[in-house]
């Protein structure tokens, strides 16, 4: 039997990077997805394509997950056309770098809501499949920032710690009805992202991480996939960091 077996899961933020890799894992391990996407159409309806090649149900939806009403209609649905939800990973986000001194009060709001309020919304929705049934795992995509901090980042960091606060009372709150939460704490990940960075600097940025080059999308997926399914039952309230020694 595969991991994730007859397990619904919804997805945040997943045509690209650690969330299409949490999404093919997932249902690579039987799991239905459910995810959700923002602008690009096509992407979505590609990744949706890949992963009912794994023989499962999966659908993506348009929704913005810093919209409490939108995640309200977008719980709704997945509800209505998967039956229910067995584990939640939020993960959209979006970075918007400057030194404190030059951070407009725009670009802290849209990280704090696209990173964080995000988290509260998604959370608050699936609350009630999940109390329904006794049972649920919720994944929160945090990042070694959040823990440690980072110049220029001031904003990115303090949604980064939120989401941790926010795990772990989540998972005071909610353990007595069998519902578990976690975060990851990623590090340095070979997304998009770090593709545009010459080689020169990622030699620099190897000399702070003792493992000596950046994750994958996989090793993170690897992870939520354990935490999403039954052999973490016990696991709750956690913050892992996926980092390559960086942050021990």
């Amino acid at each position: 039997m595969k991991l994730l077996e007859q397990k619904k899961a919804l997805i945040t933020g997943a045509t690209r990077g650690i969330g299409e890799g949490i999404a093919r894992k997932f249902a690579a391990e039987g799991a239905d997805v459910a995810f959700t996407y923002l602008s690009s159409a096509e992407k979505a309806q590609a990744l949706e394509a890949d992963l009912q090649k794994e023989s499962v149900k999966a659908k993506g939806y348009r929704s913005d997950a810093s919209s409490f009403e939108q995640s309200v209609d977008l719980v709704n649905q997945v509800v209505e056309d998967f039956g229910t939800i067995d584990i939640l990973v939020n993960n959209a986000g979006i970075t918007r770098d400057n030194l404190m001194l030059r951070m407009s009060e725009e670009d802290w709001d849209k990280v704090i809501n696209a990173n964080l309020k995000s988290v509260f919304n998604l959370t608050k929705q699936v609350i009630r499949p999940m109390l329904k049934q006794r049972s649920g795992s919720i994944i929160n995509l945090s990042s070694i920032v959040g823990i440690g901090g980072n110049a220029g980042q001031a904003n990115y960091a303090a949604s980064k710690a939120g989401i941790i606060a926010f795990t772990k009372s989540i998972a005071k709150e909610l353990g007595s009805r069998n519902i578990r939460s976690n975060a990851i704490a990623p590090g340095f990940i070979a997304t998009d992202r770090t593709d545009a960075i010459d080689d020169k600097m990622k030699e620099e940025f190897f000399k702070n991480i003792p493992l000596n080059r950046f994750g994958t999308t996989e090793e993170v997926a690897d992870l939520a996939a354990f935490l999403a399914s039954d052999r973490a039952s016990y696991i709750s309230g956690q913050v892992i960091s996926v980092c390559g020694a960086m942050n021990c």
